[in-house]
């Protein structure tokens, strides 16, 4: 079974004033966490992170108050780029892996 990776953006940083625009975004902190049910049991695996965004182009720029987070999300995969986003999921599914068949244990024997 392949884990379900959602994305969120937990902060959107912004200038005031940039070549005449107002309010731009130049910086988004993301998570990216996966989850899966595998045999009656759950695994999560999470990751964080900060993406800074190249400047607008004025003729597509979208307003502050207009922005939504999927706007968020897909200039963050953009900007990471494709391998990026990619390599972060595969890293979950393979942390969520190794809770379902781990290698290594902890603890005392007493």
């Amino acid at each position: 079974m392949t884990a379900t990776s959602t994305w969120t953006i937990t902060q959107a940083d912004f200038v005031l004033s940039e070549d005449g625009l107002t309010n731009v975004i130049n910086n988004l902190h993301w998570r990216c966490d996966a989850a899966e049910t595998n045999s009656g049991s759950d695994y999560t695996a999470g990751n964080y992170g900060t993406q800074s965004l190249a400047a607008p182009n004025s003729d597509s720029f979208t307003a502050y108050d207009s922005v939504t987070e999927a706007n968020c999300i897909a200039w963050l995969k953009t900007a990471m780029g494709a391998d990026a986003v990619t390599e972060i999921e595969t890293s979950l599914q393979a942390q969520i892996d190794k809770q379902k068949s781990p290698t290594t244990g902890k603890g005392v024997p007493w």
